[in-house]
Order: C-alpha cells, then sequence, then structure tokens
C-alpha cells in the first residue's frame, strides 16, 4: 500500500482517537492540577445601640471576579496527587507504627481512601478475571463437545448472563441473596446462623460482587474462546488421538496454544474493565463494604460540592494503574511477534 493511500486510510481513525481519547486525557491530567476558588469573606463591622460586632459574609462579586479571571481554578501542581484523598504522602510514611509503637501500615493504609479504593479494585481484578477466562473456556469446551442437536439451546443458556442487562442481573442476585431469598436463607442453613446476612459482612459482600463479576462476564470469553475452537486443525486432534492422546492432553497441548492469543485479548479486555468496577457496588448497595477509583470518581462528582480536582486527580490514577496492569500483557505480545511466534 502506497505511504499516501495508507496515511488517507488511518487518518480518520487517529482523528478520532485525538479527539475523542487524547484530548479528553490532557483535559482530565489540565485540570487535576488545578483547584476551586476559595470564596471570599469579607469581614464587616455592624454598630448598634449596644456596640459594634464583626459579621463575617461572602464577597459574591469578587468570587465570581476571581472564577472569572481563572475559570479553571488557582494551580497548585502535584498536590491534589499528594494529599489525603489520593497518595496521601505525609500520612503513608507516619503510618507504620500506632501511638504505641506496634506495626499498623496496613489498618493505617485502609483508612485512607485511595488505598481502601485501589486494595478491593485490586483484590477485584485479581480474582475476577482469571476465574472469567478459566470459566468461559470451559464452558466454551464443554458446549464444544455435546451434541449438535443441543448445542443452540446450550449456547442460548450460557449467553444469558450476558444478554440480561447488567444492574437486571445484578438486582436478581442481589435479591436472591437477601435474607429471605433462596441464597441468603441456603447460607443461614449451613452456617446454622439464623442472623447470617450477606449485606452485612464485608467479606462476603466481597465474594458475592466477584461471584456476580465472573457470572457477568463469563459469557464474552465463552463466545471467544468458542469462535476460536473452531478454528483448532482437526489433523492435529485426530494424529494426537492416534497416538493415545487423551482428551486432557489434547486439551494441553494442542487446543490452549492454539487459543493462547485469545487469552491475551480477553485478558486485555477484562482487565481494563475489572479494574473500573463501578456498576456491581451500586447494584448491590454494597457502599459501606467496597469502594472502588471509580466509585471514588463518582462520589466527588455527585457530593453535595463537586469535587472536580479529586475526581480528575483520581481519573488520571486510574489511567496509570490500567496502563501498569497492561503494561505486562502488552509486553508479552510485542515479544511474541517480534520473535514470529
Amino acid at each position: 500500500m502506497k505511504h499516501r493511500t495508507f496515511l488517507w486510510f488511518v487518518l480518520p481513525s487517529a482523528f478520532l482517537m485525538l479527539l475523542f481519547i487524547a484530548m479528553p486525557i490532557v483535559s482530565v491530567v489540565t485540570q487535576s492540577m488545578y483547584a476551586s476558588h476559595e470564596q471570599v469573606i469579607v469581614e464587616v463591622k455592624n454598630c448598634g445601640p449596644f456596640g459594634c460586632k464583626t459579621v463575617s459574609s461572602i464577597d459574591q462579586e469578587a468570587t465570581a471576579a476571581l472564577r472569572d479571571a481563572q475559570p479553571l481554578g488557582k494551580f497548585v501542581g502535584m498536590q491534589i496527587y499528594t494529599d489525603r484523598n489520593h497518595l496521601a504522602f505525609s500520612e503513608v510514611s507516619s503510618a507504620w507504627v500506632d501511638a504505641d509503637g506496634l506495626p499498623n501500615f496496613g489498618a493505617a493504609l485502609m483508612n485512607l481512601p485511595f488505598y481502601k479504593a485501589m486494595a478491593f479494585t485490586l483484590t477485584y481484578t485479581g480474582v475476577v478475571t482469571p476465574l472469567t477466562i478459566i470459566l468461559g473456556f470451559m464452558i466454551a469446551v464443554a458446549i464444544n463437545s455435546v451434541a449438535k442437536a443441543l448445542k443452540g439451546p446450550t449456547i442460548f443458556f450460557s449467553l444469558l448472563p450476558f444478554i440480561v442487562t447488567p444492574l437486571v442481573g445484578a438486582l436478581v442476585i442481589f435479591w436472591m441473596v437477601d435474607a429471605r431469598g433462596i441464597l441468603g436463607t441456603g447460607l443461614q442453613w449451613l452456617a446454622n446462623d439464623p442472623t447470617l446476612s450477606v449485606k452485612a459482612s464485608t467479606p462476603l459482600m466481597w465474594i458475592m460482587l466477584m461471584f456476580y463479576g465472573v457470572w457477568h462476564s463469563a459469557p464474552f470469553a465463552f463466545v471467544v474462546f468458542y469462535a476460536g475452537l473452531q478454528t483448532v486443525n482437526q489433523d492435529t486432534l485426530e494424529a494426537a488421538m492416534i497416538d493415545g492422546a487423551t482428551r486432557w492432553q489434547r486439551i494441553r497441548y494442542v487446543v490452549i496454544p492454539h487459543l493462547f492469543p485469545l487469552v491475551t485479548f480477553v485478558a486485555l479486555i477484562q482487565l481494563m474493565d475489572n479494574f473500573r468496577v463501578f456498576e456491581p457496588i451500586v447494584s448491590f448497595s454494597a457502599e459501606a463494604h467496597a469502594f472502588s477509583l471509580s466509585y471514588a470518581i463518582f462520589s466527588d462528582l455527585n457530593g453535595e460540592t463537586q469535587l472536580l480536582s479529586s475526581a480528575a486527580a483520581t481519573s488520571v490514577l486510574t489511567i496509570i494503574g490500567v496502563a501498569l496492569l497492561l503494561s505486562p500483557v502488552l509486553v508479552r505480545t510485542w515479544r511474541d511477534f517480534g520473535t514470529g511466534r
């Protein structure tokens, strides 16, 4: 393809990426370095027959003039990134021991909003991503082996979690784990504890959120792997069978190497999606037990006062976190292509 032809071919995509990806990121990074102006307070002395007193009031005109002169706010640089709501450098440096001189680093970090959100986000991503890949692959292999007449209905039921609206699916599971629901009642019976409640337990709520994440995402992995299974070389499989390879050996040495590029693709999508976990927390009303980076951004933007700079800083840190998570997979893919594998 000629260079000029290639340029016109990629130009629309490059322009849209610049418009909808690069420019918003630059805007968010810029906003994260500016803080909102403080209101201008003036003191007025009121005198009466019983003496004088000083009253503080907001100078609306001066505040409006200040905001008009500097619409982004006052420049604070990296100060928002290092405050208590984000990286909290000063709090972290003094959190190694408690007042009695005992190690207290982990507990102290969990009291800081950013690290509390990061703990749940990383745990959710680290658990849901591999389980989604494994479960999706197992479902694909199982359905690929069933009778042809049963494949249609089986595929339909396997895709139901992906077809159902995420909010509706989360609410259904939420009602099922209620103390009066079938799962909630079953857990009480198994634990022999009639007061057991998933909604009141942080560990159980984390498990339920991860269960929902796997349940909702596994059909996507299944579709990708099932499509990949249709491209496996049947001659190679037949040769392995003739050589006496068991079913597990054929899967391990023939199917999995063939599907490895798809595993990389699913891992990339799931890492990006799971690191931005938000909907399950809202759907399960789990704000008291689970706090993610995306929910922190939502809280900053929907409080009594919109903390735009704080939300922007958390957004930038989230982008950096996603990039760090994806970098090992991307480096591995780059090396595989570079060696011609």
